[in-house]
């Protein structure tokens, strides 16, 4: 595989390893089907497509930012923040999902947010597109995050 295209490809399974290891843990049964949920959350469906879609422009911007970055530290910083952020948001969704505590969760929401925020200055600095792509991701796990608050406020107290 030619050096052009060796960090699609990464980037494109670093999105896709993510996205399937937070499907993995991520069970709508009758646990999540029992919880009150706001009158504004989006309909069930509207999950996959809107995470979808924000995988796709992670990994863009992940991309952007390397073909821009210089080699050396400022490549290492940036797989760490990406998996960092990868990391985050796969714990996210095993607290909330597996471990059934949207309390712990909406703790850890917090680091998953700076995380991304921390992605949006890092990449933005090499290219400011990939910062403009990583924007969706942070809009959306601010509306989570209100959503994983409300789930908490209409359910608590769990353990």
């Amino acid at each position: 595989m030619s050096g052009k295209w060796r960090p699609i490809a990464v980037a494109a399974a670093a999105a896709v390893f993510v996205g399937a290891l937070g499907s993995t843990v991520t069970d709508l049964g009758p646990w999540y089907q029992a919880l009150q949920k706001p009158d504004w959350q989006p309909p069930g469906p509207a999950f996959g497509a809107i995470w979808t879609t924000i995988y796709a422009l992670t990994a863009a911007a992940a991309v952007v930012t390397w073909r821009r970055a210089p080699k050396g530290a400022e490549r290492e910083w940036l797989i760490g923040l990406f998996a960092l952020n990868g990391f985050l948001n796969v714990l996210w969704s095993l607290l909330f999902f597996r471990v059934h505590r949207p309390d712990w969760s909406l703790i850890e929401v917090a680091f998953l947010w700076l995380s991304i925020v921390a992605l949006i200055v890092f990449t933005s600095r090499h290219a400011r597109l990939a910062g403009v792509l990583l924007t969706p991701y942070l809009i959306w796990v601010s509306i989570a995050a209100v959503l994983n608050f409300e789930v908490v406020r209409l359910n608590g107290p769990f353990g």
